[in-house]
């Protein structure tokens, strides 16, 4: 765009350092005249103008506070990298469908408003990948013209590969049947390779040897009694004074006796002399 055009190079290395995945800026989908484009927060930007990763960044203009930041982003704005947008309902049916931006004309930024892309960034990792697809292509069209010796190995090379995933269709087979007769040998059973299928690295996947199918522990929370009183007491309790209608029984000294008393009110208690 003829804005983005008249940037300097230094407010351009703002906006491909906030297009870039080194900002952290999270980013979402919405529609705007029908097709997808990025937007975002603003303050996800400022946050990202104040992290470590950019005060790394040699060539930019300095940002220390959040003022300067603003400030910074204002004249990112100004040359249409980005634009103000207001968001409204789903695109489609669902709730999760892209939600429809439309730009709004008067143009600001703010921390608490949204700003769709109008940049894609640094595209050579895009053109090394496109370059890269078209050489692989290439080479295997015109495989029957490669040497003897680089077909050879790449005969030894794919060999190698359908072995290696022969061997681990092959171990997992095994250690199923394994693990099934020692379930009715030596119960609960017995697995080869327990992280055979974890996610770990390639070394983790064979260590240990082999790991008894126990259950795991649940550890569970233990609650403090409340007046000396368990948990199962308090349900006891609770139990006891729904079936006397709402009252509850307290405990009176040996000299009287335990007599209900109503949630609402407590009846006062009169000596035998008063009666």
């Amino acid at each position: 765009m003829e804005q983005q055009a008249k940037a300097t190079p230094e407010i351009r290395k703002v906006a491909v350092f906030l297009r870039s995945g080194k900002a952290g800026i999270k980013v979402r989908v919405g529609a705007l005249n029908g097709k997808r484009f990025d937007y975002f927060k603003g303050k996800s930007a400022i946050k990202a103008l104040l992290s470590p990763a950019y005060a790394k960044l040699k060539g930019v203009p300095k940002i220390t506070t959040e003022a300067e930041a603003i400030a910074t982003l204002a004249v990112v704005n100004s040359l249409t990298f980005f634009l103000r947008v207001q968001r409204g309902a789903p695109s489609g049916s669902s709730t999760s469908s892209p939600k429809v931006l439309s730009v709004i004309p008067e143009q600001r930024f703010a921390a608490d408003e949204y700003y769709v892309w109008f940049f894609e960034g640094s595209q050579w990792t895009t053109y090394a990948g496109a370059i890269l697809m078209v050489g692989v292509m290439l080479a295997g069209v015109m495989f029957p013209l490669w040497p003897p010796i680089m077909r050879q190995g790449v005969y030894y090379l794919s060999m190698g590969m359908l072995g290696l995933i022969g061997l681990f269709f092959g171990i997992a087979i095994v250690r199923l049947i394994f693990y099934i007769i020692t379930v009715v040998v030596a119960s609960p059973g017995i697995w080869v390779f327990p992280k055979l299928f974890a996610d770990v690295g390639f070394v983790e996947s064979f260590i240990p040897l082999y790991e008894w199918d126990l259950p795991k522990k649940k550890t569970k929370k233990k609650k403090s009694d409340k007046g000396g009183k368990g948990e199962k007491g308090e349900k006891d309790e609770k139990a006891g004074s729904e079936a006397n209608g709402g009252a509850f029984i307290e405990e009176i000294d040996d000299s009287g006796a335990s007599r209900p008393h109503s949630r609402a009110a407590r009846v006062e208690e009169v000596d035998d002399d008063d009666a």
